[in-house]
């Protein structure tokens, strides 16, 4: 784990991803999807730095559509970006794989985001 990358404005866990070799991050300007990221235009124009800061709540815009990037958000959000980074660190220690080309991963089999919060926090 590259704890260093974080997760992105819109919670994907950069700091987990494969591609990072490539890829330098939301906030690097490099991303090739930055001028249509609906989730970095919106933090911007709030004047923040991820999603999880922001005080509306539910928010589902851009990736947060998605349950995987939604529910690291929210956990962010409820228990803080560390403890989020901890879990997850820990959770890949402990064979937790995130998403690859061509896999599936643990994190992506979810739909309701209250499990996906309880399996980051305990990673069972």
């Amino acid at each position: 784990m590259k704890r260093e990358l974080e997760i992105a404005r819109c919670g994907l866990a950069c700091c987990l991803c494969t591609e990072n070799e490539s890829c330098h991050g939301c906030n690097s300007g490099e991303c090739p999807d930055k001028d249509s990221c609906e989730n970095r235009s919106c933090s911007l124009e709030r004047n923040l730095s991820h999603c999880y800061e922001c005080s509306e709540e539910d928010c589902r815009k851009g990736l947060l559509a998605k349950i995987k990037p939604y529910g690291f958000t929210l956990f962010a959000k409820r228990y803080g970006l560390d403890k989020l980074l901890d879990c997850l660190e820990r959770n890949e220690k402990n064979g937790v794989v995130y998403h690859r080309e061509g896999l599936v991963g643990d994190y992506d089999d979810f739909d309701d985001v209250e499990a996906l919060l309880a399996f980051i926090k305990t990673g069972n």
